[in-house]
């Protein structure tokens, strides 16, 4: 009897896991908190807050028109002084899901609102199906498109570079504009390209790993959509004092599962650093 006992516990854990990860934690998304301190971020602009959404993949599983409402309901509570939404929108073809055109979508995210404005960039998925399509409904909708295009916003730079590997940026030419010495956030969809992000970059924010998707402990990551493997899969990311945020992001592809990586709306308040103070290292808590 003791092996019925034993394998019911086992075949009750195998469902209770299955139902989390392909179910409650891809279904699901909470607005989670950062605390950053960008070197030379300066005092004045103490606690400016930026939300960072990507891989929303409207029409994939769990990610239809109506979660696409509540996700811009709670993106606008959490009252940010900036948004950027860092690509991938739409998808084709997905394991379970159904096409939402980008005409459908957009004007939902026009509805996000913050007083430095809401900007975006795209992603992969959205040059696989058509990336002007895309770029003129974001754009009717009222979401400025920064493409490698730099806007000065209140004392501070916002750069928006291409997708690394679908429209390869021109970093030099995104920051040609910078003519003073207020601080810059660069945000693109694929980290990749923050190798050949220049120090005077106070933080470049990305999305497009989903995370991995799935984190197995003492594993990590097993896929992670990156020429550098598990480098830029998710979080706060420092190399050389040049500091990079990666988002979980929203959505899912491929697969509609999830796993220890939980979608998320990013909420990054940036603080003035401390000279002489320890490497920063991400806080996050509760909303």
């Amino acid at each position: 009897m003791r092996w019925r006992t034993t394998f019911g516990v086992f075949l009750t854990s195998v469902l209770s896991l299955g139902l989390w990860a392909f179910v409650y934690e891809p279904s699901s998304f909470s607005v989670r908190r950062y605390e950053l301190a960008p070197p030379g971020w300066p005092r004045e602009l103490d606690g400016f807050e930026v939300a960072l959404l990507a891989d929303i993949h409207v029409g994939s599983p769990y990610r239809g028109l109506d979660k696409l409402r509540e996700i811009v309901r709670e993106t606008n509570a959490a009252a940010p002084d900036l948004v950027v939404l860092a690509g991938d929108y739409v998808i084709d073809s997905v394991l379970g899901g159904t096409f939402v055109a980008p005409e459908e979508l957009a004007p939902i995210l026009g509805e996000l609102q913050a007083p430095l404005g809401v900007y975006a960039v795209l992603g992969n998925h959205d040059w696989w199906l058509d990336g002007d399509r895309v770029e003129e409904a974001l754009v009717a909708a009222g979401i400025r498109v920064l493409r490698d295009e730099a806007v000065e916003l209140s004392g501070v730079w916002l750069v928006g570079l291409g997708d690394w590997e679908e429209a390869p940026p021109d970093v030099r030419k995104a920051l040609s504009a910078v003519d003073d010495t207020s601080p810059v956030l660069a945000f693109t969809h694929n980290p990749d390209v923050f190798p050949t992000v220049p120090a005077r970059v106070s933080l470049t924010l990305a999305g497009h790993t989903h995370g991995g998707q799935v984190r197995f402990p003492w594993l990590g990551t097993p896929i992670v959509p990156s020429r550098y493997g598990q480098r830029y899969a998710r979080g706060h990311i420092v190399e050389d004092d040049r500091h990079l945020f990666v988002t979980s992001g929203l959505g899912t592809s491929i697969i509609p599962v999830r796993f220890a990586v939980p979608p998320e709306i990013a909420l990054l308040r940036l603080s003035a650093d401390v000279p002489n103070a320890p490497p920063v290292s991400s806080r996050i808590f509760d909303p």
